[in-house]
């Protein structure tokens, strides 16, 4: 059986002819294996490095939207009760998060009947919602294309391999085993890439529904707030 990791991490694969040692890198059967091979393994770097800034950047995002303050609607309803509208704006406005956002909102509708507050607020956490998953269907494509470019490059290893072996008198198995190092090499990269966005996607998605939750959470709290009676 072959060796996944000897030949994607392994420094050099020596290929024995008769009477000859020859080292060759990774590098080397990539470009053996043509413009297709060679195109194959740059599409799929390419979204390598997109996948991982993708998952960098939303996650950091996700992250910061998640932070909440536990105090924050005890002191919105501190302000609102003592009539600081103003001053429960401004709190509003100091904490950047996608549920102080919200608030904002509703505090600005105070004074219009509660369907209409809830409404504004609910318009406010969709677009909230939308910015938090920018860019996650892009990581999902990642995650099914991926293995797909790599397979294609298993495919055209295989089509040099037998090409090779159709257009030369002798062949070693030696020579034989290029094409399929580089048909191999590509559909591991497509794998890796394409388990990593994967996974990558799910975590996010798992984040999303957190900060959802807390943004609902919020939300009931100070619509319960705005229908409590005043003293």
């Amino acid at each position: 059986m072959l060796n996944l990791s000897f030949v994607l991490f392994q420094a050099d694969t020596i290929i024995e002819e008769p009477n000859i040692a020859t080292s060759q890198n990774i590098v080397d059967i990539i470009i053996a294996g043509g413009w297709m091979g060679i195109a194959n393994v740059l599409i799929l770097l390419l979204l390598s490095f997109i996948a991982l800034y993708i998952f960098i950047e939303r996650w950091l995002t996700i992250k910061r939207a998640g932070k909440i303050d536990e105090n924050f609607i005890n002191n919105i309803r501190a302000s609102v009760a003592s009539g600081n509208i103003d001053g429960a704006k401004a709190l509003c406005r100091a904490t950047d998060t996608p549920s102080a956002r919200m608030i904002e909102k509703g505090l600005m509708r105070i004074g219009k009947p509660l369907k209409d507050i809830d409404a504004a607020i609910e318009n406010v956490g969709n677009l909230e919602i939308f910015k938090l998953e920018k860019n996650l269907s892009t990581l999902a494509s990642i995650a099914g294309a991926a293995p797909m470019i790599g397979f294609l490059g298993t495919v055209t290893g295989m089509i040099l391999a037998f090409y090779t072996m159709a257009s030369q008198d002798n062949v070693s198995p030696a020579l034989l085993a290029g094409g399929i190092y580089q048909a191999l090499i590509t559909t591991a990269f497509g794998l890796v890439i394409g388990i990593f966005a994967f996974v990558g996607y799910n975590l996010l998605v798992a984040n999303v529904d957190k900060v959802v939750f807390q943004m609902e959470k919020t939300t009931i709290d100070f619509m319960d707030l705005l229908q409590e009676p005043t003293r």
